[in-house]
């Protein structure tokens, strides 16, 4: 998951020093889009399962939910 993503960062700084910006956005939208609904049903799933923990909803805010 952190690879994948730290990939993509690393496709679309290549794509903004290329001064191709269309495929730096679509890079970026495709790239964190997926990570962002994982971890909002990971927040609800969470939320189902057991009580409400601020920890958990922090770490699903900073994209780092999967590792919990």
């Amino acid at each position: 998951f952190m690879s994948e993503t730290a990939a993509a960062l690393c496709l679309s700084a290549g794509y903004r020093s290329a001064g191709d910006r269309m495929w730096q956005t679509l890079t970026l939208f495709f790239a964190l889009m997926p990570c962002a609904l994982v971890q909002l049903s990971l927040v609800f799933i969470h939320r189902d399962v057991s009580r409400d923990r601020p920890l958990v909803l922090l770490l699903h805010l900073l994209q780092l939910g999967p590792l919990v």
